[in-house]
């Protein structure tokens, strides 16, 4: 009893610890609000009971026309004609009513050049997509619009680029004003706004009864690495298992359709994951993680691991390397071992570089030990046949059954 409730203890701690404070949301709209002035995308940075107050649809309006270079001259009938004229913006009433945050991501999409959204679910597209890691709500605060309206800055557009470096070419701002917003090395906070999408819980079921009655029967981590849901995780995770499900950082949950590759001694397997969720929703793709194809990792090099830790919830955790070529009896190739935390859980996840490109999974630790992570090496991966037909989980199940 008095570890059960300890272990509740400790998972309320986890979740409370992961709501931002109304302090810490305060400061960042007032960084964000800066970065957007000092690129005269705002006229100046708004006190901070301004900044919460909240935004309208002119506000967002306006802020849009500016994020696409267009100046006075382009919109000689004012800036909700020109931003209707492009399509970014389909709702032209009430503009001095609250900014709701799914049409206000819709325009974001929009204007990105994306497709595959409604006017009602874009807010869930955004974060699915990593525009966004956050959920703002119903509708937005002045703050909240500059926050969404930063992280589209660096955002790939549809057509290539970013809406920063448009702003550079239109001549809006300068490439040494925008070059900050593209580091070459990312912090742990940007690796997480920009990759933890790509990370998801995946639950597995080793019988029919127990897939049918959401009873798990083991979980772990994965994390996707084509937009059209090729995913890796561990051997282990999906050892046994005749069926599995990927939960995204937006709470859908999407089948494991197949199984393309397989190999217990590397502890890998590659995943597709199919792109209509358990209650029917199609989405048009996934985001993913760019694995590094020379991951030429040093001893001391910064790394950063993103999982779902006892399947509560997303998390990231930063250390360094110990060891490249650490030698382990049970795998096939040489393994990482590194100091970032990883706990019961974050089995299949992705151990990034400070590039944010993928160079090893997450596969467990030396228990004996302190600080002492183990991942296995994405080669195995990278050589294997990305168009293979695969197997279903049963199927490879049954499969391994007969070759042991």
């Amino acid at each position: 009893m008095k570890t059960r409730i300890l272990s509740l203890l400790c998972a309320l701690i986890l979740l409370l610890g992961a709501v931002p404070s109304a302090a810490a949301l305060e400061g960042e709209s007032r960084r964000a609000a800066g970065t957007l002035a000092g690129l005269g995308l705002i006229d100046a940075v708004p006190s901070d009971e301004v900044l919460n107050r909240p935004a309208d649809r002119l506000d967002g309006t306006n802020l849009l026309v500016r994020l696409s270079g267009a100046v006075r001259a382009d919109m000689p009938s004012g800036a909700q004609d020109y931003a209707v004229s492009k399509g970014w913006v389909t709702v032209t009433g009430g503009q001095d009513e609250p900014l709701p945050t799914a049409e206000f991501c819709a325009s974001l999409l929009r204007l990105l050049g994306y497709e595959g959204f409604t006017g009602e679910n874009a807010d869930l597209f955004a974060r699915r997509a990593a525009l966004t890691t956050r959920d703002y709500g119903e509708t937005l605060t002045l703050g909240d619009l500059y926050q969404l309206a930063l992280d589209a800055l660096t955002f790939p557009a549809g057509e290539g680029g970013t809406l920063a470096q448009g702003l550079a070419e239109k001549g809006r701002c300068t490439q040494a004003q925008i070059q900050p917003l593209f580091p070459e090395e990312l912090s742990a906070r940007q690796v997480a706004d920009r990759h933890m999408a790509a990370a998801f819980q995946l639950d597995v079921y080793y019988t029919e009864n127990a897939y049918k009655k959401d009873l798990r029967s083991n979980g772990g981590s994965g994390f996707f690495v084509s937009a059209d849901g090729l995913a890796v995780t561990n051997y282990h995770t999906i050892e046994g298992a005749v069926r599995a499900t990927a939960t995204l950082i937006t709470g859908e949950t999407f089948p494991v359709d197949r199984v393309l590759f397989a190999d217990p001694d590397a502890d890998l397997v590659l995943l597709r994951v199919s792109k209509t969720s358990t209650d029917k929703t199609e989405v048009p793709f996934f985001s993913f993680l760019e694995i590094a194809e020379e991951p030429a990792l040093r001893r001391g090099d910064r790394i950063y691991t993103l999982g779902v830790p006892l399947g509560i919830t997303p998390a990231i955790s930063e250390g360094i390397v110990s060891a490249t070529d650490h030698q382990i009896s049970k795998f096939s190739a040489p393994c990482v071992v590194n100091t970032a935390d990883i706990s019961h859980g974050s089995s299949g996840g992705a151990l990034l570089n400070v590039y944010g490109h993928v160079v090893g999974v997450t596969s467990g630790a030396y228990e004996a030990g302190n600080s002492l992570y183990i991942s296995v090496s994405l080669a195995p991966v990278l050589e294997a046949d990305w168009e293979a037909e695969g197997l279903t989980l049963a199927e490879l199940k049954a499969d391994m059954r007969d070759q042991g």
